[in-house]
């Protein structure tokens, strides 16, 4: 799922959410960086300086592993919340 975030919006990115932006480089490249929104924070989760063409392919494997990581967190995260609740009854 993509989302458009202006520039000037809001500087954090929801959880669960990857935010890629980039920027032209000399040479006709690009910088990209993407950043990661987690519940507490957003976190640098890579930069691919100088990237030419259809950058689209080399920052995918990444992106989409990131996403299952934090989907695999996330469960994790409400199996062990939901563990917790029931030891306490």
């Amino acid at each position: 799922m993509a989302t458009w975030m202006p520039s000037d919006g809001p500087c954090r990115v929801p959880p669960g959410r990857v935010l890629l932006s980039w920027i032209p480089a000399p040479a006709g490249r690009t910088d990209v960086t993407a950043y990661l929104g987690l519940a507490g924070a957003q976190v640098l989760l890579a930069v691919w300086p100088g990237l030419r063409g259809e950058w689209s392919d080399v920052i995918r494997p990444t992106v989409v592993e990131v996403s299952g990581l934090h989907a695999a967190l996330r469960l994790a995260t409400a199996t062990l919340e939901r563990l917790t609740d029931c030891a306490a009854d």
